[in-house]
């Protein structure tokens, strides 16, 4: 059997993915985890054929989660299921050798045989996501050629207002509370402004506003 550890933040996702793959003789669920944390020191303690990870967690996005896994260990097979179609993700995780990446609408039979695919050594990113990747690619270069929009415009007034308060450090429960706005709502923002922006963590949100114009530097 192939042994799996999910790690996704939607509870009803991440239990359709064990109740489907839990069926027959041919995968066992180690474990759920729903958050990059939960993930990473489950990884600790717990050894796994393959890790299905989402791409945005609460807490922490998928790559950070990989960076942190490589350091203990640096062979775990990862296979990323994932909305987000975005060749800027994909770059950067097959860079940190991931040996999958899914997106969350297809079908059992693409996922099971990416599985085994993974287990036996190969790597599964799907013809598909990389036909839209070049498209998208070509898309958004000419955009921002042919419309001279800054990146920043990228971001909706809500959006550049929660990216201020997480380069600020602030929590999503903090900035839910400042806003009158659901904790849920927040973290949704905070996905979309990482996926619009291809940034991996608060450190690049935070270079990226002030860059452009978004918060003012120590120096000012």
């Amino acid at each position: 059997m192939i042994s799996l550890i999910l790690a996704d933040d939607h509870s009803l996702y991440i239990e359709g993915l064990e109740l489907l793959l839990a069926k027959g003789n041919e995968f066992k669920i180690i474990t759920k985890c729903n958050s990059g944390a939960d993930a990473i020191s489950t990884l600790k303690k717990k050894k796994c054929d393959i890790l299905l990870l989402d791409l945005h967690l609460t807490d922490m996005t998928g790559l950070e989660v990989v960076e942190e896994i490589q350091k203990f260990k640096p062979n775990q097979k990862i296979l990323m299921l994932t909305h987000q179609k975005g060749s800027r993700y994909l770059g950067k995780l097959e860079k940190l050798g991931i040996k999958g990446y899914l997106l969350k609408n297809i079908t059992k039979e693409e996922l099971i045989k990416a599985l085994k695919i993974v287990y036996d050594g190969g790597t599964y990113f799907s013809e598909g996501i990389q036909n839209i990747t070049k498209e998208e690619d070509f898309y958004i270069k000419s955009s921002v050629i042919l419309s001279g929009d800054k990146p920043e415009v990228m971001l909706t007034a809500r959006e550049k207002e929660i990216l201020v308060f997480v380069c600020n450090e602030l929590s999503s429960a903090e900035i839910a509370k400042k806003l009158f706005i659901s904790i849920g709502t927040v973290d949704t923002h905070r996905k979309n402004i990482l996926q619009k922006l291809g940034i991996s963590n608060t450190v690049g949100l935070v270079k990226f506003a002030l860059k452009h114009g978004l918060l003012k530097s120590d120096e000012d």
